[in-house]
């Protein structure tokens, strides 16, 4: 929450949000660490990590990766869409009136 908090308070330059995105940037980060660390000592020194468990843990990393090149690719597939054909809710142009071109 501090994470989501601090990145729109520093992004309108509310005063304190860059210590709060910082706060939960170093957050997450440590919980990523440790929970790491307690998913190698498990495998490593526990031998805690089956076959069964292993192949679960595979499966698990393959299908979000999957889902993530699933989401880019509908992200770029509207994108392209409402760029190539623009509707007729927007006008019939694109990019539609009222936005600029960077």
């Amino acid at each position: 929450l501090s994470l989501t908090i601090g990145g729109v308070m520093f992004m309108h330059n509310y005063s304190g949000g860059g210590q709060l995105l910082m706060l939960g940037v170093i957050t997450v980060l440590y919980v990523m660490g440790t929970w790491w660390r307690d998913i190698i000592r498990e495998a490593a020194f526990e031998g805690q990590h089956t076959s069964v468990v292993q192949e679960g843990l595979r499966l698990g990393m393959i299908l979000f990766i999957v889902s993530e090149v699933m989401f880019f690719f509908a992200f770029f597939w509207a994108f392209f869409t409402s760029s190539l054909t623009p509707v007729f809710n927007i006008g019939g142009v694109w990019p539609p009136v009222g936005i600029e071109v960077i």
